[in-house]
């Protein structure tokens, strides 16, 4: 068994069973399914966000894998990928408690607390503000915070973690920097929960990734320009030599194409552009 409580957590839930009480623990759901819950609660003024695994079951287990998925067993997983996004210096969630009990992959129980990361709003959410109002945009604004996250992902890349949910909507800044049209200050990568960590990265896993965050960046109108300024703040490179590596940016670019053909149902126009189709579930 593996159990951490931050005093906080300990004072809030007292003497029982820390499992029972992730188990059972109320407040605002965000997700209840497939074994797993979601929630944000409250407590001592503080507020927080829990995630419950109470076990997937061997047919769901086997559903992932025919269908060539990952599946997320438990919440130590988020854990071991906060922790390396923290050691990588990147801004990410603080936990305030975790654990985990049993042994079979079907059936571990295991939950993560981390603290709410209020006063925040997402790339997504901001990027929504500037659809409905252009003029908010500056243009500096925007080529800062696309080379804020090409870094971003360089340097998680270059650590080992590949995330599996790399989307703007990941990323959380300050909603005081979003005022101030400031790009430097924290930016917050989350939901890690099917993140892997390794000693490096496979190429197919950093396609994956880089085409996720392509896609969601459909709505928002980049440029040739902006996908430019992103490759070079990704590579570390002058930007001839990291468009020699064509395989990385033309894969990368087919998985955004896919993902887009499932959610909107018709062929994508380069660059990506949002289309007003209701589209399905990723």
């Amino acid at each position: 068994m593996k159990l951490f409580l931050r005093d906080d957590i300990v004072a809030l839930w007292g003497d029982r069973d820390p499992f029972d009480q992730a188990a059972e623990q109320e407040g605002e759901i965000f997700r209840a399914r497939e074994g797993r819950r979601t929630l944000r609660f409250a407590g001592n003024g503080r507020s927080y966000f829990l995630k419950y695994h109470g076990g997937i079951g061997w047919k769901e287990i086997f559903k992932n894998l025919t269908q060539g998925k990952l599946p997320v067993l438990g919440a130590m997983d988020e854990v071991v990928a906060i922790d390396a996004v923290r050691g990588a210096g990147l801004d990410t969630m603080t936990i305030a408690a975790y654990g985990s009990r049993g042994r079979n992959p079907a059936s571990v129980e295991s939950f993560i607390v981390t603290d709410d990361l209020v006063g925040t709003l997402s790339l997504e959410d901001l990027g929504e503000r500037w659809v409905k109002d252009p003029q908010a945009l500056p243009p500096t604004f925007k080529r800062a915070l696309i080379e804020r996250v090409g870094t971003i992902a360089r340097t998680m890349h270059g650590a080992g973690i590949n995330h599996r949910d790399f989307y703007l909507a990941h990323f959380l800044m300050r909603d005081e920097d979003a005022v101030a049209n400031n790009a430097d200050g924290p930016l917050y990568l989350i939901d890690l929960h099917r993140s892997q960590v390794r000693s490096q990265v496979p190429r197919r896993w950093r396609i994956k990734d880089l085409g996720g965050l392509y896609f969601s960046t459909a709505r928002f109108g980049m440029t040739h320009r902006d996908l430019l300024r992103f490759i070079r703040s990704y590579s570390g490179l002058p930007l001839r030599q990291a468009l020699a590596d064509d395989n990385i940016w033309s894969g990368a670019r087919r998985e955004a194409e896919k993902i887009y053909r499932r959610y909107f149902e018709v062929e994508p126009k380069l660059p990506l552009q949002f289309n007003e189709h209701p589209g399905k579930d990723i």
